[in-house]
């Protein structure tokens, strides 16, 4: 049996389950864990940049330019912010015109892992060098991050409901 070969039919979509179908109380229980999970993600970040920030580059500033630097830093992050949730909303748009069927869902889930791990490794050094501009990086995290956790229906799950519309003569309803 595969992924979107459960017994009732229903495509199994990671996170979700099949919850995503009736959209009920454990739907919601599901996305709200998540959110809560994911949410802790970026907090942590967030307080480990603005630990950063706080460390020798500012430090050294005189009062005058550290207030500057402050105060830009608040608009960069503020910028930072609206690009990514901006920017996630766009992709999000994009997604659901051409939603991904569950099957390929899980291989674009699949790949993206394995590119993840490669990727964090790769950008810690960057990142570490990048301390005094770190909290509008995590502004842009967190826009981007926020915009995908409040979306009314994931890409995956409008994908999964037109695979079902596509295959519902096929799909037993045991």
């Amino acid at each position: 049996m595969t992924r979107t070969d459960t017994p009732t039919g229903i495509p199994s979509l990671p996170g979700l389950g099949t919850t995503w179908y009736e959209r009920g109380a454990r739907y919601w229980l599901r996305r709200a864990f998540s959110t809560l999970f994911l949410l802790a993600v970026p907090a942590f970040f967030c307080y480990i940049a603005l630990r950063l920030c706080q460390g020798a580059p500012r430090s050294d500033m005189p009062p005058g330019v550290r207030r500057v630097w402050d105060v830009t830093m608040v608009i960069a992050s503020c910028a930072t912010f609206a690009r990514g949730w901006v920017g996630q909303r766009r992709a999000l748009r994009r997604q659901l015109l051409d939603p991904p069927t569950p099957d390929a869902f899980l291989a674009a889930k699949r790949a993206e892992a394995g590119r993840a791990r490669y990727w964090s490794r790769a950008c810690l050094i960057p990142l570490l060098l990048a301390a005094p501009v770190l909290p509008a990086v995590a502004a842009w995290c967190v826009g981007r991050l926020l915009a995908v956790l409040t979306v009314r229906a994931y890409p995956s799950e409008v994908g999964a409901r037109r695979w079902m519309e596509v295959h519902k003569g096929q799909i037993r309803t045991g």
